[in-house]
């Protein structure tokens, strides 16, 4: 991966466009029958440089002074931590000084903890979930950023769709629900956490020590160092937030640098593509329609929101995005910011039509 500090400023001629344009274009709220959240008046929003990850791409992790005679540490006295080291040693042939000392530098993280274990919730649950998660990610400046993101990468979006048949709008929400378009990487330890939740929980503790596992290799094939890079408290990377099992699986080197690097957009944005394309996304197909709340009907699904519910016919891609977070309230938001961008995009004059994939 490449994760050398880059900072770049962009307020493109095509953002100032978009600026001006900003209130003449169709209403992405209106459509789904919401009002308007209250906020500012819309207005190009320039954020702070994005920097990719620093990290130390081209430098074998063997060469990092982790050798180690014995496990030393927080997990010093740890028989599953000992076990995993040889596991390692035994299947794919790391050396144990090397993960021995790795993992004497390894910290538990007790915020980490706290998020795998939640407190169990008290009474029933309020009405109106569905409208508190998509207030999230329904705003004025999600919508825009996202815009300048589609706009930015117009050329990258175009070929990533052509090449997987994969709708760019959808490839630009998923990026903007995951890290707000690369503004939200996440400031934990992927090492870190994913030793934490492998060690020291036990809801999903064998997920994610295979996450670990994948992840110590996903190092190694890359050529970096395995206590460099920081993403969310549950071990997601990138732009997109793969796990490394992902990673290892769907990530591709979009740009051809040689380098499968999730932190720079335009890998990121190719992988994204190949994952909804090999979890069978079909291309200009439907995502999902509002229902009548026939609720026998498998292919309806019930939203809460504080006028009532709503209910929703989805659709095969609807579930490609589950794939991604396999939650009906994620997969509908990506769903709505995905049509909202689109129309802003439309109401630039700058639409791309990718090339018919179908």
């Amino acid at each position: 991966m490449t994760y050398r500090v880059s900072r770049r400023f962009f307020v493109s001629a095509m953002s100032v466009l978009l600026a001006s344009c900003a209130g003449d274009g169709p209403r992405p709220y209106e459509q789904y029958g919401y009002s308007r959240p209250q906020m500012p008046a819309s207005r190009l929003v320039v954020q702070p440089p994005v920097a990719q990850y620093p990290g130390m791409h081209g430098q074998p992790p063997s060469s990092r002074d982790y050798s180690s005679g014995g496990l030393t540490g927080t997990y010093a006295n740890y028989p599953a931590v000992r076990g995993f080291i040889q596991d390692m040693v035994r299947k794919h042939g790391f050396s144990e000084s090397y993960l021995n000392g790795l993992f004497s530098r390894a910290n538990r993280l007790d915020s980490v903890i706290r998020l795998e274990s939640p407190a169990p919730s008290q009474g029933p649950s309020r009405p109106g979930s569905w409208t508190r998660y998509r207030n999230k990610f329904l705003t004025a400046q999600h919508i825009e950023n996202g815009t300048n993101f589609w706009l930015e990468n117009a050329d990258v979006l175009r070929r990533a769709s052509a090449s997987y048949g994969v709708d760019p709008e959808y490839i630009v929400a998923i990026i903007g629900v995951e890290t707000y378009f690369g503004r939200n990487f996440g400031k934990t330890n992927i090492f870190d956490s994913l030793t934490t939740l492998s060690f020291d929980t036990h809801r999903r503790s064998q997920f994610f020590m295979s996450e670990l596992e994948s992840f110590l290799l996903m190092a190694r094939e890359e050529g970096f160092d395995p206590r460099e890079p920081e993403g969310s408290w549950a071990g997601a990377m990138g732009y997109g937030q793969f796990m490394p099992s992902s990673f290892r699986r769907l990530a591709i080197d979009f740009n051809r640098d040689g380098q499968r690097d999730l932190w720079h957009p335009h890998d990121a944005i190719g992988s994204v593509a190949h994952y909804f394309s090999k979890n069978g996304w079909h291309y200009n197909g439907q995502v999902a329609r509002p229902s009548n709340g026939a609720r026998n009907d498998d292919g309806v699904i019930e939203l809460s929101t504080y006028e009532g519910n709503e209910y929703w016919h989805i659709f095969p891609n609807f579930k490609v995005i589950k794939r991604y977070n396999n939650s009906n309230k994620y997969a509908m938001a990506v769903h709505q910011l995905a049509q909202a961008i689109k129309q802003r995009v439309a109401s630039t004059g700058a639409l791309m039509h990718a090339s018919n994939a179908r």
